[in-house]
């Protein structure tokens, strides 16, 4: 089920972006929550005293949730923290979304050039000059690089 981490409390670095994505699994019954940064960290179960106000964030997921975990980011920078919820009979959402491009999927479809393309592949590079790229491998067309923070209109892949 659960995996248990131990460590400290993951930190963000200041000035890095989190992104965060739901995804709603019909076949499945379920719900997908993820958080993704480019922190190097692990989540930790906290035993927080009754007085404190922080530290159960861990504890509520692993009450609430069917399954969750953690993951290395598709991109190699960072991490994805996950959780699954049985919600059989939630309502569809908006099938376009804007997200920023750090957290395209390959399998989703994205809207450039005034057209949808898929999305095959996703990498991460640096800029020479500082900051984050995300390079998306479409399946028509050149590979788009983009910066990580740019918005861009995505559905998922089975949508079109």
């Amino acid at each position: 089920m659960a995996e248990t981490f131990s460590s400290k409390r993951v930190c963000v670095p200041s000035g890095r972006q989190v992104g965060v994505r739901i995804a709603r699994s019909p076949a499945d019954g379920l719900l997908r929550l993820e958080v993704s940064d480019a922190g190097s960290g692990r989540p930790v179960f906290q035993a927080p005293g009754d007085e404190e106000t922080g530290g159960r964030g861990l504890l509520l997921v692993e009450a609430l949730a069917h399954r969750w975990g953690a993951e290395e980011r598709a991109g190699g920078v960072g991490k994805t923290v996950w959780a699954e919820l049985k919600a059989p009979d939630i309502v569809a959402g908006p099938v376009e979304r804007e997200v920023a491009a750090v957290v395209v999927r390959p399998g989703q479809h994205v809207r450039v050039w005034g057209e949808w393309r898929g999305v095959r592949a996703v990498r991460t590079e640096p800029y020479a000059a500082g900051g984050l790229a995300v390079v998306l491998g479409l399946d028509e067309g050149p590979a788009l690089r983009v910066p990580a923070a740019e918005s861009l209109v995505v559905r998922d892949g089975g949508l079109l």
